[in-house]
């Protein structure tokens, strides 16, 4: 009986190996015929189903599918040099695209790392196929250092999961991947070492595109009736709800009935600007949520999840409707929401788009160019001011951001990107995949300074890609937003604990040297006139470029 094997290429692997081991290869082993490993079929398969990036920050266990990305070309790799990254990238890439892009990670502690932005992938609906590599399968049972529950984290984020067993299912298991991400999932799918390097057959499974289920005639006409009747009614989109057709529909909707259109408070994907309807955000403070939302005598949720607070606050409702206000859900998990929407409008005999008026449309506006000393409500004037038609506006501003919205209603057409799970970090990597899915686009990350230091490796990788995205820093120096939840509290931001933990002072953050360190060029600014100038010269020359913005 054989107490190793070696391949003159690789290394001696250990007898302790689990029953049809002896199918596996050495990494340099050179394969004929119709055979390739499982790596490399599950990279085919991949782009067989349509696939065609990968988010990657690898480890030895993901050394045969590193490998892979030399045979299966049309799989483009992207090096994050955190998994934060790599998952806030995928994140970007599928709300843009309505399409899964790939990331690679190493072992439990590598997805541990990218959990966060996968967080916000799940809130926002985007599909997303996370690919783990595992311990080969006749180690695990050694438990060692790097070994852990794989499948439990897994399951705190995914819609769909699953442990390859055997070499023989990989296309399979990977097909089902894609399948599940392309209805809006996050779909893990974990690969022992030992199966990536494993003779398979070459036949790739190719998958089928998003397949919905039937909209729910009755809900349709539940919500139809709670529209046409009360005196106050309100539609509140989400997920493809928030994409022009699913606009456009709303409109005729809102034509036809009187009701208010809104969306969530942190939309994933929203296209706006001149030409489509104008949709008002619920804000962020339950007082202003509860307020803007009292009013209305019956809300329909197409896409949208029912309003609730961010956190639970003394005296205050967690949930923002109440038993008393009708709730309907024209469309669940699973169903198109645009179909929903189509159908609704049919119903309720509203006109077609072309018919009417142009005030249901937002007429093209922008603000002035202001002057002086630079505020958050002057920076985000000036964003909405020169902000070119058809860019991807990525906003993890916080606090500082929260002017923009009303500002920008009648810009040039474009795309408004939000923190959608709350979990921040993802606007730097965001901006990658928004960057990476529309190459001919411009991408606008405004940023808040503490947020952006959670996934600051994310220039880096703008870097080498040569993105064309201008990063704009809210540089208060701060937590602001704890700050604030401080006050709300009845802690002054002065005391020495809150100063501790809310102060990015002492010593400052350079983000001229951090960025230009990571090879991308940046600036600091603190005037209007400066931050115009800048944002031009960045938008005109394109490639990455961060400009600090002093507050």
């Amino acid at each position: 009986m054989l107490t190793s094997l070696r391949d003159n290429n690789g290394p001696y692997f250990p007898a302790e190996r689990s029953d049809g081991y002896e199918r596996g290869l050495a990494y340099g082993r050179k394969r004929s015929g119709v055979y390739m490993n499982g790596a490399e079929l599950i990279f085919k398969t991949a782009a067989a189903c349509g696939i065609n990036i990968c988010f990657a920050n690898p480890g030895t266990t993901e050394i045969p599918l590193v490998a892979a990305l030399d045979t299966i070309k049309s799989v483009k790799p992207v090096l994050g040099l955190f998994e934060g990254v790599c998952t806030g990238a995928a994140d970007g890439y599928g709300r843009v695209t309505s399409a899964p892009a790939m990331t690679l990670l190493h072992l439990g502690p590598g997805l541990a790392n990218g959990v966060a932005n996968l967080h916000n992938a799940r809130r926002a609906g985007t599909p997303v196929v996370n690919i783990i590599g595992e311990h080969t399968t006749w180690h695990r049972q050694n438990d060692p250092p790097l070994a852990m529950g794989i499948e439990a984290l897994a399951g705190t984020i995914s819609g769909w999961q699953k442990t390859v067993g055997s070499a023989d299912s990989i296309s399979r298991d990977m097909t089902d991947a894609v399948g599940a991400a392309l209805s809006g999932r996050i779909a893990t799918l974990i690969v022992p070492n030992d199966l990536q390097q494993a003779d398979v057959s070459d036949r790739a499974l190719p998958t089928l595109g998003p397949i919905f289920d039937a909209v729910d005639r009755a809900a349709v006409d539940k919500a139809a009736h709670a529209l046409k009747n009360g005196r106050a009614r309100a539609l509140i989109l989400g997920g493809r709800g928030c994409r022009e057709d699913g606009l456009l529909a709303a409109a005729r909707v809102k034509e036809a009935t009187g009701c208010d259109l809104l969306s969530e408070g942190f939309p994933p994907y929203v296209e706006r600007g001149a030409g489509l309807p104008q949709v008002d955000r619920i804000p962020y403070f339950p007082e202003a949520a509860l307020s803007l939302l009292s009013k209305y005598e019956a809300v329909v949720l197409a896409g949208a999840h029912e309003p609730v607070t961010f956190f639970g606050y003394p005296g205050l409702p967690g949930r923002l409707l109440t038993e008393k206000q009708k709730k309907v859900v024209l469309c669940r998990e699973g169903q198109d929401t645009i179909a929903a929407l189509r159908l609704l409008a049919e119903t309720l005999g509203a006109p077609r788009v072309s018919a009417m008026s142009k005030d249901a449309f937002a007429a093209f506006h922008r603000p002035d160019l202001p002057t002086g000393l630079l505020t958050p409500e002057k920076a985000c004037s000036v964003i909405a001011a020169l902000q070119p038609e058809n860019a991807i506006i990525v906003d993890e501003g916080v606090t500082s951001s929260f002017a923009y919205w009303d500002l920008s209603f009648g810009a040039p057409r474009h795309a408004f990107l939000s923190v959608a799970g709350g979990a921040i970090g993802y606007g730097m990597p965001c901006a990658i995949g928004a960057a990476l899915a529309a190459p001919g686009r411009k991408v606008i990350d405004v940023q808040a300074d503490g947020s952006a230091l959670y996934t600051v490796q994310a220039l880096w990788t703008q870097g080498r890609e040569g993105l064309d995205i201008t990063t704009l820093i809210f540089s208060n120096r701060s937590y602001r937003i704890l700050e604030m939840e401080f006050s709300r509290s009845g802690i002054s931001a002065a005391s020495p604990a809150a100063r501790a933990l809310t102060s990015l002072s002492s010593p400052e953050i350079n983000w001229v040297e951090m960025a230009w360190g990571f090879g991308v060029p940046a600036v600091s600014v603190d005037t209007s006139e400066a931050l115009a100038a800048e944002i031009r010269w960045s938008l005109s020359e394109g490639g990455p470029h961060l400009i600090e913005m002093r507050l």
